[in-house]
């Protein structure tokens, strides 16, 4: 029987704080294991001994991170360090479980307390030390600080600041795993890689926990939740707040086994550590949650003056201090000499110095980086060059079965001769886009609600049924879950869609299409992030949808760094515009007219990708007007297009001397401003129809541009024809104030 540390407190202490320790025995915990795993005492047996040379890894393990931690709160306080930064001071206990059982080839996804976790993992101490001290050398450039540690070599995945988000992506990082083991087979026989990933118990009290645990149920993949229960949000006391703290029992309810260890007891930690990742390994996901202290506050940029937490510190320093309660046990038991223990804490020492003196000497990055790093391919690509390795092809026929693909085949040659016909619709070009992509690249997966049916406009139809439910995920009802599993599967090889039905769902999606903007340049360059995700939405005239269904979600992500966002109104625009953006190594979004869907109908040039940074001239003003001085430049996207070509037929039977170079904003960022100024060249003058609010909207923005840069060649203001700040009421009367059309452009 192991030999159990001693607790270093007695049990009238312990119990007259608000967070004692919890101390169970190990075998009474291999039991509570045995029981919520389905595992035997005597598989579980395996894992009593604790070799004297791991329990000494370990133990040098904690002091690295408790001395680099230290180091860092010291270079905080004199200036090095910026910002926020959370330090994991009475932790250790974790990042040793993770040094001895996560291995480099697995997954690991952390939250903004990452350092002691990126060690853990395997980073250099140094690059994480100059990534803090904000140094080219550092693991991100710079780019990225101390919320943003990430490390490709590693497979460390971050470093994600916003609370509980790190959950999907974590959940898309495992499901790569089984579509690497689905599309190479050969390659990875044997393969039991894992992901791991760390959250609060109070991050964990987030609906992400529950939508992740259901996909982890669902597909059973090899995800283990770990939750770091330190009992405190920035101060707040979490039972205040929780009216469950366990929240290893989450997983009842999905069939998601859990247990909970004392993070003050290291071989525990250890053993319980080991036998669930060797779960999740063999059998599925699984939680571990880890009851700790932490001895420093939220941030040393936060102040402290919740109820307890001052006193609670200051007995977890001298009762809970999980270095000092083995250090006891150590030298109780005879399991280490007190020369070793110093001899571990010297090795670590000259470790940490090296790590401040390397990232003192380090250089800044230069200021042109910021720049370099907002996309990872240049808005001018051609992505008709894009070519994919020939064992694609192979392996697309390995794994869509024979009649699927028949199927397939033939849906997609129906719907190219309906467009060589000019009569495909908005919706069925984009489905037929997905498809040739997906059979051309099996690395792309589609993930959307309704998607076995086709959802509502058709753009994923037959794709579970040809490339099966990894492949192409039908999804419950929250986009930001999928969005956010869209996000983990584009940074580990793979090209994930994301179809959205109607783009307002996207606010739900908000935090996730943010992150997706900035991880190529957080990461220093380190992990492209390809992602595609298309809906229909947008403002029509008397569209009758009520306010939630016509906001304008173009408006709201266009602030958002590093996304390209498109938009079309027609069939042929959104068919090449797809095709690229899902060749893309970027996120992008394309918005489609949700009115225009089935009634726009049109040709196809098949097999073309189409330029993302580029406007589209739809209609040239006559050479007379623009010599009458009666031409003006409109710019319009999504219903505006169909509102101002009414206009354009509207002129022409009253007034034959006045006319438009009508040009539709196909890119919507970055905004094509040699295509505008070209035409403001010619006509001098500009009327916007925009499908977003007079405040923050779409039209605001380009207006400013183009004032900013074509100041000279306007002869009058610009004219923005825009959305009222109300919102769109549902009665046409009321919706006639507020939504502008073609007689408002006329």
């Amino acid at each position: 029987t192991p030999i159990k540390p001693s607790t270093g407190v007695s049990d009238s202490a312990n119990s007259n704080q608000m967070r004692p320790r919890i101390i169970t025995p190990w075998d009474i915990l291999k039991k509570q294991i045995s029981g919520s795993f389905k595992l035997s005492l005597d598989q579980l047996a395996k894992y009593d001994y604790i070799s004297t040379d791991d329990a000494l890894k370990a133990y040098e393990h904690m002091q690295l991170c408790r001395q680099f931690e230290n180091a860092c709160n010291q270079a905080y306080m004199q200036g090095f360090i910026r910002g926020f930064m959370h330090l994991d001071n009475g932790q250790e206990t974790i990042p040793a479980f993770v040094h001895d059982s996560i291995r480099k080839s697995d997954k690991k996804h952390s939250y903004y307390r990452e350092h002691t976790h990126a060690l853990a993992s395997g980073v250099s101490a140094n690059k994480i030390m100059a990534e803090l001290f904000m140094k080219v050398d550092g693991t991100c450039k710079g780019a990225g600080g101390s919320m943003h540690i990430y490390d490709v070599e590693n497979n460390f995945q971050g470093g994600w600041a916003l609370v509980a988000e790190q959950l999907p992506y974590a959940t898309g990082a495992a499901r790569a795993i089984l579509l690497d083991r689905l599309l190479y087979p050969e390659k990875t026989v044997g393969d039991d890689r894992i992901t791991i990933v760390f959250v609060g118990e109070g991050g964990a009290q987030n609906g992400r926990m529950a939508e992740c645990l259901n996909a982890a149920a669902k597909e059973n993949l090899p995800i283990l939740f770990l939750v770091i229960d330190n009992g405190r949000a920035i101060n707040t006391f979490t039972p205040d707040v929780a009216a469950n703290s366990d929240v290893y029992l989450q997983g009842k309810h999905y069939g998601v086994p859990g247990v909970k260890v004392d993070g003050q007891d290291l071989l525990d930690v250890l053993r319980t550590g080991r036998a669930v990742t060797d779960y999740v390994r063999k059998s599925g996901p699984a939680i571990m949650q880890v009851h700790t202290n932490r001895f420093q506050g939220h941030s040393p940029a936060d102040p402290e003056h919740e109820r307890g937490r001052k006193d609670e510190k200051k007995w977890a320093r001298a009762e809970a201090d999980p270095i000092k309660i083995f250090e006891t046990f150590a030298l109780d038991s005879k399991l280490l000499t007190e020369n070793q223990l110093e001899e571990a804490k010297k090795k670590v020492n000259i470790q940490v110095k090296e790590a401040v003196d390397f990232a003192t000497k380090s250089e800044v990055p230069p200021r042109s980086l910021a720049k370099e790093l907002e996309y990872p391919d240049a808005p001018s690509t051609d992505y008709n060059l894009r070519t994919v390795p020939e064992t694609f092809k192979v392996i697309t026929e390995k794994i869509v079965d024979k009649e699927s693909y028949e199927r397939v085949t033939k849906h997609i040659e129906s719907l190219r001769s309906i467009a060589k016909a000019g009569t495909i619709t908005i919706g069925d070009a984009v489905n037929l886009a997905i498809l040739e992509e997906m059979i051309r690249d099996p690395t792309t997966t589609i993930h959307a609600e309704d998607l076995q049916a086709g959802s509502s406009y058709n753009i994923p139809k037959l794709t579970q049924q040809t490339f099966g439910k990894l492949r192409a995920a039908d999804e419950i009802i929250d986009e930001g879950h999928f969005i956010g599993k869209a996000l983990g599967e584009g940074m580990n090889g793979f090209r994930p869609i994301v179809e959205l039905m109607n783009t307002n769902f996207g606010i739900y999606g908000m935090a996730e299409l943010s992150s997706a903007g900035n991880t190529y340049a957080t990461t220093g360059g380190q992990f492209q992030m390809p992602m595609t995700i298309i809906g229909a939405g947008g403002t029509a005239p008397n569209q009758a949808l009520g306010a939630e269904h016509s906001q304008p979600y173009h408006a709201y992500v266009m602030g958002i760094p590093g996304l390209k966002i498109c938009t079309t109104a027609s069939p042929s625009g959104a068919y090449g515009i797809t095709k690229s953006l899902i060749r893309d190594n970027g996120p992008g979004i394309l918005f489609l007219p949700v009115k225009m869907m089935k009634e726009t109908k049109g040709s196809l040039d098949l097999d073309k990708c189409l330029p993302l940074n580029k406007a589209t001239v739809l209609h040239t003003a006559s050479e007379s007007s623009v010599k009458e001085n009666k031409a003006v430049t409109v710019l319009t996207y999504l219903h505006g297009v169909k509102e101002a070509q009414i206009t354009i037929e509207t002129l022409k039977s009253n007034n034959k001397d006045i006319d438009i170079d009508l040009i539709e904003l196909t890119s919507l960022k970055p905004l094509d401003i040699e295509t505008i100024r070209a035409s403001l060249k010619r006509t001098h003058k500009l009327a916007i129809l925009d499908e977003s609010t007079l405040s923050g909207g779409v039209g605001a923005t380009i207006s400013a541009i183009i004032s900013e840069t074509c100041f000279y060649d306007l002869d009058a203001p610009i004219k923005r024809l825009c959305m009222d700040d109300a919102p769109v009421p549902y009665a046409s009367s009321m919706e006639q104030a507020v939504v502008k059309r073609a007689s408002d452009l006329t």
